[in-house]
Parts: C-alpha cells; sequence; structure tokens
C-alpha cells in the first residue's frame, strides 16, 4: 500500500487495451472514467472516441484488472462540428438513468514550444493559439444491455436517439459570452487559467459541470445545466431552465484552497471532486466531499469550511496526473472503494502487455 496523506492506495489494477488505441496513445492519455456495471467507460484526450472495458474479478469479488476493450467512434453517433478525424478531447464521462454523457474539454490551447527550435520560432508558436471545435461538444448517447449483458452505445434506441449540444453557436461557451465571471476567460486558452472543462457528474436531471479553470482568486468553478432534447432536432441537444427563474446555467463557486477540478463523481447526493493545478504543474492533488452538493438548493458560494477534505493524492514530476475518478462498486463488503486514473502516467504505471495501471483509493465509507 501506498498512503499519501490520510489516501490509502489499496492496490492496482491493469487496464489493458487494444493495438490501435496503444498505437493512439489512448492508454497514455485517459482523462475521464465511469463504472458502469461490469464495465468501464474510459476516454483519453487525444482522440473522438470513448472505449470500453470489463472487469475481471477474484474469488473474493475484487477487480483485478479490466479488458476486452471495445472503441465507440463519437462520429457514429453524433454529428461533430469538425468532422470524425479531429479530436474532441473527451475530458469527462457521466452515466444517469440508461445514458451516457461524454463533455469536450470546450477549451483552446496554445502551440508548445519544440525541442531544438530556434528562438524566433518558439516565440511564434508561443503566439499562436488554436481552436479545434470538436472538443466545444457535450453528448447524451443512449445505452443499452448488449450481448453477455454488458452495456453498449447505440444511435438509436426507440424514441431514444444521441445527441449533442455545439456546433450551431449553442456550446457553453457561447451561453458564457454575457457571464460576467467568466466571458474574460474564453478567449485564454486552458493552460494560461482559461476556460477548460474537466469533469462531469449526472444527478436526476441535472449535469454538474467541473473547470479546471479558471480558478477566480482561488475559487473553482462548476456549473450547473438541464439538458434536453431539441424539439426541432432529435439529434440536438438544448438546455432548459435551472431552477424558477429562466436561467439556462448555475454557477457555484468553490474554495479549493486554489485549486481547480480535474474531476467529477456522484456519490449519493453528494460530489466528489478531484482538484489539481490549473496551471501546467504537477500538483498538489486533492480529492474532496461536496456533501448535498445534488440538492435542489445547493450553495452557489462554497467555503473551505464547508468542503471535506479526503486526503491527497500521488502524483509524479511531469507526469502521473490523476485525471479521472469513478466509484467502484465491490462486492466484498469492505467499504467504497475509487478508482484513478492518470494521464501522463509513469513509466511504472506501464505494463508488459501494453497496459496502464489505475489505482484503487479506499475511502473508507
Amino acid at each position: 500500500m501506498w498512503e499519501h496523506f490520510g489516501m490509502i492506495v489499496e492496490r492496482r489494477v491493469e487496464l489493458r487495451f487494444g493495438r490501435e488505441s496503444r498505437e493512439a496513445q489512448t492508454h497514455t492519455n485517459l482523462s475521464a472514467v465511469r463504472q458502469d456495471g461490469r464495465c468501464l467507460w474510459v476516454a483519453g484526450d487525444e482522440t473522438a472516441t470513448i472505449e470500453r472495458l470489463t472487469a475481471a474479478s477474484g474469488a473474493d469479488g475484487r477487480v483485478t484488472g479490466y479488458a476486452a476493450q471495445a472503441t465507440v467512434a463519437l462520429a457514429d453517433l453524433v454529428p461533430l462540428p469538425a468532422g470524425p478525424d479531429e479530436e474532441a478531447d473527451i475530458e469527462g464521462l457521466a452515466r444517469r438513468d440508461g445514458w451516457l454523457w461524454a463533455i469536450g474539454s470546450h477549451s483552446l490551447k496554445r502551440k508548445k514550444i519544440k525541442p531544438g527550435q530556434s528562438g524566433a520560432k518558439a516565440r511564434k508558436r508561443l503566439a499562436t493559439v488554436v481552436r479545434e471545435d470538436n472538443r466545444f461538444i457535450l453528448a447524451r448517447l443512449p445505452l443499452v444491455t448488449g450481448d453477455g449483458g454488458l452495456p453498449e452505445v447505440v444511435a438509436e434506441d426507440g424514441e431514444r436517439t444521441a445527441a449533442v449540444l455545439g456546433g450551431h453557436g449553442d456550446s457553453l461557451t457561447d451561453l458564457l459570452e454575457d457571464d460576467p465571471h467568466l466571458a474574460p476567460f474564453l478567449s485564454i486558452p486552458s493552460k494560461d487559467n482559461g476556460i477548460d472543462i474537466e469533469g462531469i457528474a449526472a444527478h436526476g436531471d441535472r449535469l454538474y459541470i467541473g473547470l479546471r479553470g479558471p480558478v477566480l482568486r482561488g475559487w473553482a468553478v462548476l456549473l450547473e445545466i438541464r439538458p434536453g432534447a431539441h424539439p426541432k432536432d432529435p439529434r440536438r441537444l438544448r438546455l432548459r431552465p435551472v431552477g424558477d427563474g429562466e436561467d439556462l446555467y448555475r454557477t457555484h463557486f468553490l474554495d479549493l484552497g486554489g485549486l481547480g477540478i480535474r474531476d467529477l463523481c456522484p456519490h449519493g447526493d453528494d460530489l466528489l471532486v478531484l482538484t489539481g493545478p490549473s496551471m501546467d504543474l504537477d500538483g498538489p492533488v486533492r480529492l474532496v466531499r461536496w456533501r448535498g452538493a445534488a440538492s435542489a438548493d445547493a450553495a452557489e458560494i462554497v467555503t473551505a469550511e464547508e468542503l471535506e477534505v479526503l486526503g491527497e493524492l500521488p502524483h509524479g514530476d511531469g507526469d502521473d496526473h490523476a485525471e479521472g475518478i469513478a466509484v467502484l462498486d465491490e462486492s466484498d463488503g469492505s467499504g467504497t472503494r475509487l478508482l484513478v486514473v492518470y494521464d501522463s502516467p509513469s513509466p511504472e504505471r506501464l505494463t508488459e502487455h501494453g497496459g496502464v495501471l489505475a489505482d484503487v483509493v479506499n475511502l473508507g465509507r
């Protein structure tokens, strides 16, 4: 076991991917994870796909690893603004009431300096900001029970249709153009404390969307929305009012000690919040519980005293960036576990079979 300020990494499990995903480096760019019965839905931030992995368990009911990968191409299900070949930078997955949700980062990116470049070329790259339209989507995908009782994503299931928000001047960032807090950050790249969505959780008819950035004078931002089917096109979504008024979203500000939100995971009426730096830094990385977050009258200003810090998670120096969390339902009755997946995994996390090791953390409750 590894202990990090009260958080115990109880064991590690291998996530094993097929050849195409390994060639696409999906296993080293994991950004989102959600459990679905025996399966995990995972996504990397360099493709426009979602992957399904199926668990292997020991005699005690504890998961020992995940394999048997199946790939879902978003372009086969919903129209993507930039077409099927451009990455969607999926940063969050959620599952609720027979739907799988996937959200892009909604972020701009500044080009990196390449090793060996001249000063002039380096300066030019740092001045270049790129927008990739597939990043600016929210997708809702029907889930059905397929072969072997495993969940499958389909384009249609009766009256349920895969649908997307974004691509018609209706993305979440379009919605924020007049927001007094967030509008100034829409033109700023994600790693410069600009808009950067990195987490999503579903509860009832609400979605909770966590922003890695911006962090406003130490306060992290979470959006609350109510997406539904568009009345004129079943393949599109639209936002419905949140609360009693006509507002299409609510903003919640969380005092996370200057950190941003790296992922969200529902746990009953609570939200588990994975936190980390908004800028291009390694840590610290903390797990926080926001009790009662899914209640209709959840606070819009959430102080540090209202948040329970469960502890810190491991991080490396330039690697092992915790990016996704999922509650694991295991049958041995020994408490709640959390699965943590990492972007830029350290070499010791990579297995000889082409897999990557995720951490299983004991929440103790």
